[in-house]
């Protein structure tokens, strides 16, 4: 057994050891500090499966229970495919990098995933708001640099500064909720929120005030409605691998922490039930929006931009039909934490076919993907595996996870959020499947062949083949997830 802790110092330690290695080599070609990464990154995966839960004198700020590894697996995994994603886009990116020499600049592109990753796994354990704070800061600055790393593009640059200025207000809203908080209560740690909350007269008012302001925050984090007029500019304009770092990496992070910061005052009468209604309505709105705005759209980082905001619509119903229940169907944390492993799967595999596409063709619009078919059928293929889970057709990872989530409604008749849902699904399907009709029915704008490398070949047939295993045997996730505790419930003396 390893220390859980020890997982993030090995990444922070190989963040920075891969800075200090591209400043004093002389190569021009950095593709071994990635090759590097991964084969450390895929080794902590296994080794997180011997994390022992016993974290010391750490236990006030960190936690390193079956939901914390969980989360921080998704970080690890999502970081290796990143890279993956990186080593394919390398190419597109040292044209856009002001650099004196060919392969310089490429170093850091490899680097900082690493310190976002980190901040991402101790996000998965932070259970003190002073925890959560630091590391959502550590994971937020990686993603300025990160998104206008293409300096030379002008709609890089603009993601970055639109990022930069909506995220420090975000961090504001944060910062002034968790104040709030602490003003009421005394305490930064969520456990001993939950005792004092429980069993003294607090007014309801200031803490539901310190509560929409958390909202907002993490609202922004995980691009809910209507916090997210960020999402397709700055998904459009930051370099494809970093958006989809930030479609599935922040969104997870995001969601956890709300589920960690919300349980100390869920069932707290007057409070919980106002405040689930109020993620309900955040749930309502992003599923319509985000769904009815990816419809009309011809570019496919954007309608993955807007597809991703109806997504978080998805998980938003589940945190709102919260319930302490024990079995898988009905849970909402078990559902939230599989449609995020789902989400992992599909929209990586997506984004990383994009970026082959995208360097043969010049382009990323939904155009460019017409006949793929007969240019690459296994690119075809995975991308077929990619839009099928993502519109939640059966036998995908994607399907089981909305129906966990539907399942989690309907036992807290949130019949509401369960008929919205199933209306934008019905959406989902037209758009999803306009880039199904694109690559099978419409007759290719190149015929040449598109060439790409084993390691990304192995990363799509990977992630494919794991949609349909999990979409038919959800076990091995749900096994993972069982040891979770359920939402604790402090009984108050009398």
């Amino acid at each position: 057994m390893i220390p859980a802790i020890s997982l993030e110092i090995t990444v922070l330690l190989l963040g920075l050891g891969m800075l200090l290695a591209e400043s004093f080599s002389k190569s021009e070609d950095k593709s071994g500090l990635a090759h590097t990464a991964i084969a450390v990154l895929a080794a902590l995966v296994g080794f997180s499966f011997f994390a022992n839960s016993d974290v010391g004198n750490l236990a006030p700020f960190y936690v390193a229970d079956a939901e914390a590894l969980f989360f921080k697996r998704i970080a690890l995994v999502t970081t290796i495919v990143v890279l993956v994603m990186a080593l394919e886009y390398r190419q597109t990116l040292a044209g856009l990098v002001p650099v004196e020499r060919r392969g310089a600049g490429l170093g850091e592109f490899y680097s900082l995933p690493l310190f976002t990753c980190a901040g991402l796994m101790f996000m998965a354990s932070a259970v003190d708001f002073l925890l959560i704070f630091v590391s959502l800061e550590l994971v937020t600055i990686s993603f300025y640099i990160l998104v206008a790393y293409m300096r030379k593009n002008s709609a890089s640059l603009e993601a970055g500064v639109k990022y930069l200025i909506l995220g420090a207000l975000s961090t504001g809203f944060l910062v002034y909720g968790i104040t709030w908080i602490f003003g009421l209560t005394g305490e930064t740690n969520l456990d001993a929120i939950a005792r004092i909350v429980h069993t003294r007269e607090i007014a309801p008012m200031p803490l539901l005030f310190a509560l929409m302001l958390l909202l907002i925050a993490l609202g922004f984090k995980v691009a809910a409605a209507p916090f997210q007029f960020w999402v397709p500019d700055v998904y459009q304009g930051a370099p494809t691998p970093i958006t989809a770092f930030l479609s599935v990496g922040s969104k997870a992070a995001g969601f956890l922490v709300l589920l960690r910061v919300l349980e100390p005052f869920v069932s707290l009468p007057g409070i919980g039930e106002k405040v689930l209604a109020l993620v309900a309505v955040l749930a309502g709105l992003s599923l319509i929006y985000g769904n009815l705005a990816a419809i009309p759209q011809d570019n496919l980082k954007r309608l993955l931009a807007y597809s991703s905001i109806g997504h978080a619509g998805y998980l938003l119903v589940a945190v709102a039909s919260w319930n302490d229940g024990v079995s898988t169907f009905g849970n909402a944390r078990v559902a939230v934490a599989f449609y995020l492993a789902g989400y992992l799967l599909m929209t990586l595999l997506s984004f990383l076919i994009m970026i082959v596409v995208a360097n043969h063709s010049r382009g990323d619009d939904i155009t460019h993907f017409n006949g793929l078919a007969r240019r690459s059928p296994f690119l075809a293929f995975g991308m077929l595996a990619a839009m099928l889970s993502l519109a939640g057709i059966p036998f995908t990872a994607g399907f089981f996870g909305k129906l966990l989530v539907f399942a989690a409604a309907v036992q807290e008749q949130r019949f509401a959020l369960v008929s919205i849902g199933i209306v934008t699904v019905a959406a989902g399907f037209y758009f999803y499947l306009r880039i199904v009709a694109a690559m099978y029915w419409q007759q290719p704008n190149d015929d040449r062949p598109i060439t790409f490398s084993f390691l990304t070949r192995l990363t799509i047939g990977g992630l494919a083949a794991a949609i349909f295993f999990f979409g038919i045997f959800p076990q091995p996730i749900l096994t993972m997830l069982r040891k979770t505790p359920a939402a604790t419930q402090v009984q108050v003396s009398h």
